[in-house]
């Protein structure tokens, strides 16, 4: 291994380095944390890891480098077999058990990615696993740990409950407690990720972001980069709701944070572990926060890329590295992210898809108000021009106003949205924006309308509309003017037709010819007035 000399330690950004003027105290903690990221990068090199985990690539991602004009690389550490980095690193601290030790048997209190790690690291070396969950943990992990040969306990209702429990069952059986991230060996563990990177990509490389949860993989990274080839910047990533290693950069110690978020519930930790903020404190370039929309239009970004499907922490750092772009202004970069894994469950997908546009900044929320009468939809499908509307949503309840929850593309970085609302503004409708509407985005684009105030005759249909601009307005050209909609919802779902549900208030004398003007029309249709969901709900 190469000993740190004076020259390469006059590179590295760590420390105050010793001069005549200089203090006994300040060099000797010089000393010691040159001594300390000498020691570990030693241990990222003698660690144990590919016995249980495979070398994995670094994707290229070509439509997000010609997009923001810079080489952006990807780090698929999704591949490994437990879909995640903690293989590495669970693996290696098994290894540097001792004999007495294994046969105790480990156990770990996680709900997610090192409880899978752990369980397949300890199955290869055939030492008993217990990993204690609490019950709220999703069937798909816990079938996943258990299909790995490790024990499962259920207890409690959050991870709290669930590591005092375990803590409980050491006093009582003596088995090995191995971390998910404050220990040395995991951190070495996890290090041989950047091990492989500078092995892989000689190349100029600018930055590498890194997802920060506990900060194993992060202190790892950072230790072997910044030792090896210090101009690289290491910039770590966190979700904005359980940014713990910011709180205690800025605090100048580990802080834990009142609330965390667990939208990425694999880096939702409360507090940074002690041996890697003592690790990366001085090693760190920067420190970005993202949030969950940003993190689902990375999700998505990491599928057109790799056809990958990453979990939202695992997409985090992709998220950072494009914020890092946006906020400097970096091009002709070489920028690497680390995919971390890829153990999402299957009924998020929706869910994150939604909030993809939203992330890009691709999509405005917008509540409008419009006159309640015949032909005033028309007029606003106009006013909005050729945009692809991606979601409408409308109800029939006042005889004077309308209010329409719309969603509308537009171009990223909210010059475009503006100057689309100020358009709406100057037609004379009454527009609030809520693009940034929690509430509106997780709750109200599903509850919006209810029933009318008074009962009237309506025909209902469901109708396919091709997925292409102009087809809503084409929809309603072929309508009769004095044809009421009082029922209209459609979302974008990304597919080649868009599903929407129309209601009309049509007069007597069209009722028998409603369906010669939907053939006129060529989109499909079936009627759904007589429908039970309709009857009980909306009519």
């Amino acid at each position: 291994m190469p000993t740190l000399d004076d020259e390469a330690a006059e590179m590295l950004p760590i420390g105050v380095l010793c001069s005549a003027a200089d203090a006994a105290a300040p060099c000797a903690t010089f000393l010691r944390d040159i001594r300390m990221l000498e020691a570990t990068v030693k241990k990222i090199l003698q660690a144990h890891v590919y016995e249980a985990a495979r070398e994995t690539p670094i994707s290229p991602a070509p439509f997000l480098s010609r997009r923001f004009n810079n080489q952006i690389l990807i780090k698929r550490e999704d591949l490994q077999p437990v879909y995640s980095f903690k293989i590495r690193g669970a693996y290696n601290k098994m290894a540097q058990l001792t004999e007495e030790q294994k046969a105790r048997g480990v156990i770990a209190a996680s709900a997610g990615n090192h409880a899978q790690g752990l369980a397949m690291a300890a199955r290869l070396m055939g030492v008993k696993a217990v990993i204690v969950m609490p019950r709220i943990t999703p069937e798909i992990k816990v079938q996943a740990v258990r299909a790995r040969g490790a024990k499962v306990v259920l207890k409690g209702d959050a991870f709290a409950a669930a590591a005092e429990h375990a803590q409980e069952l050491i006093a009582e059986h003596g088995y090995t407690y191995i971390p998910p991230f404050d220990d040395i060996d995991v951190i070495a563990g996890q290090g041989t990720v950047a091990m492989e990177i500078l092995r892989q990509h000689s190349g100029p490389l600018d930055a590498i972001f890194v997802p920060v949860g506990g900060g194993g993989l992060i202190a790892g990274v950072a230790a072997y980069v910044k030792y090896l080839r210090p101009d690289i910047k290491v910039i770590g990533v966190e979700a904005e709701d359980s940014a713990c290693l910011k709180a205690a950069l800025a605090a100048g110690r580990r802080v834990t944070l009142d609330q965390v978020g667990v939208f990425a519930e694999g880096v939702a930790v409360a507090q940074i572990g002690k041996v890697p903020f003592k690790i990366v404190r001085d090693l760190v370039d920067d420190v970005i926060t993202v949030n969950a929309d940003e993190m689902c239009a990375a999700v998505k970004d990491i599928f057109d890329d790799t056809r990958a499907v990453s979990e939202t922490s695992g997409a985090l750092s992709l998220a950072g590295l494009k914020k890092y772009i946006q906020q400097t202004g970096a091009e002709g970069q070489t920028l690497l992210c680390i995919n971390s894994g890829a153990n999402t469950n299957f009924d998020r997908l929706q869910h994150i898809a939604e909030r993809t546009e939203l992330g890009e900044q691709r999509e405005a929320i917008l509540a409008v108000t419009i006159p309640e009468r015949p032909g005033s939809f028309k007029k606003f499908c106009r006013t909005v021009g050729k945009r692809m509307v991606t979601e409408f949503n409308y109800r029939y309840a006042d005889p004077e106003e309308a209010h329409i929850f719309v969603g509308v593309q537009v171009k990223p970085g909210g010059e475009d949205r503006q100057s689309m609302i100020d358009k709406l503004r100057e037609a004379g409708y009454p527009v609030v924006d809520l693009t940034d509407n929690e509430l509106a985005k997780l709750h109200i684009r599903h509850l919006g309308g209810g029933r009318p105030k008074e009962h009237f005759d309506e025909e209902v249909y469901r109708f396919e509309f091709p997925e292409r601009p102009g087809a809503l307005m084409n929809f309603l050209t072929h309508l009769p003017q004095d044809w009421n909609i009082s029922l209209f919802h459609y979302r974008n779902h990304g597919a080649a037709f868009g599903r929407v549900l129309v209601g009309m208030q049509v007069p007597n004398g069209d009722r028998s010819h409603v369906e010669e003007y939907f053939d006129e029309i060529g989109y499909r249709y079936w009627k759904e007035s007589g429908n039970d969901a309709y009857r009980l709900f909306m009519a």
